[in-house]
């Protein structure tokens, strides 16, 4: 059986973990936490399965090989809702709906009874808007405890304490990694979590707007997660303007955010290369799974999938860069 070692404990480490029990490999995560949590990045993702929505700003890879984490994420056993997402613009606005439509593929234009019949609560105002249907999206908290619990019970082993890798190891420690790739950056994102049972929404609706645009997930219980900005920074800490723009942005879609109960604020930086793409580098006998960027839970199962073949087949797939001494 091939021994494999897999270096940290967040979404893409997860996913290669499994990647690699799938393939019958004997695995060790080193992970210095015991649980998912809000250590890692990944613990402050939205979970929007979004590929059609990213491809306004993002590259084609992102929305070609985002469209096969749905479909990953079910086979694992995590939740995926189907129900597409909701794309609003506030009236001053109304051009952003335009460019973004011109930008992004999958969608069909809704007037305000038809957006009214899919999410009663926001029909009433606005009169466009745009509902790409194929979207999903998941608890990104719950899916990580789902896949850490299912690969406990694969017998994988999960070590505190970092040892001497044995045999073929997969680096997936987010920033963490800059001590072997320095071309790493931090993009700063923070998050907030609203309980305000008075809203009630079945699927992501993003706002758009030319400054602080806003996406608004719906979680059970209650609960939405708004997010997310995105600041050239690896500062952690949160800042009162970001909060500020957030809550401003939630009340602007619906004012009844406004007696919401202000459950949690978060803060992360996410792991990104100069020109926002991930990578897959290898480094001697180590693969780095990085730079995955505000596309964590989209594009991880894609990214862990091509560097398990290129371990165990000899693949050189897309993303691949080979460091030589």
């Amino acid at each position: 059986m091939r021994r494999a070692t897999v270096m940290g404990g967040g979404v893409a480490g997860l996913c290669v973990a499994t990647e690699l029990v799938a393939r019958g490999c004997e695995v060790t995560v080193f992970d210095p936490a015991a649980r998912p949590g809000p250590h890692s990045c990944s613990w402050w993702a939205g979970g929007m399965l979004a590929p059609f929505c990213e491809g306004e700003t993002a590259e084609e890879p992102v929305v070609r090989l985002g469209k096969e984490a749905a479909d990953w994420w079910a086979q694992q056993g995590v939740a995926v809702a189907h129900r597409g997402t909701i794309v609003v613009t506030l009236g001053r606005d109304r051009r952003e709906l335009d460019r973004f439509a011109r930008r992004t593929d999958g969608h069909e234009t809704l007037d305000a009874a038809a957006l009214a019949r899919l999410e009663p609560d926001l029909g009433s105002r606005f009169d466009r808007a745009l509902h790409v249907s194929a979207e999903g999206h998941l608890d990104p908290r719950a899916a990580l405890i789902h896949l850490r619990e299912r690969l406990d019970r694969a017998g994988v082993a999960f070590v505190a304490e970092p040892g001497r890798p044995d045999g073929l190891t997969f680096d997936c420690r987010g920033l963490v990694a800059r001590d072997k790739l320095p071309d790493l950056r931090g993009v700063k994102g923070e998050m907030a979590v609203l309980r305000c049972p008075d809203i009630r929404l079945s699927r992501p609706v993003r706002l758009l707007h030319p400054r602080f645009p806003l996406y608004v997930v719906p979680r059970a219980g209650g609960l939405f997660m708004l997010g997310a900005t995105q600041i050239e920074s690896d500062d952690r800490r949160p800042s009162v303007r970001s909060v500020l723009e957030l809550l401003s942005a939630a009340y602007a879609l619906n004012p009844a955010f406004g007696e919401a109960e202000l459950v949690e604020i978060g803060v992360d930086a996410r792991p990104a290369f100069p020109d926002n793409l991930p990578r897959l580098r290898r480094q001697g006998n180590t693969i780095h799974v990085n730079g995955l960027f505000r596309h964590g839970f989209l594009l991880a199962p894609s990214l862990a999938r091509m560097a398990v073949e290129a371990a165990c087949d000899g693949t050189k797939p897309e993303f691949w860069h080979e460091d030589h001494d």
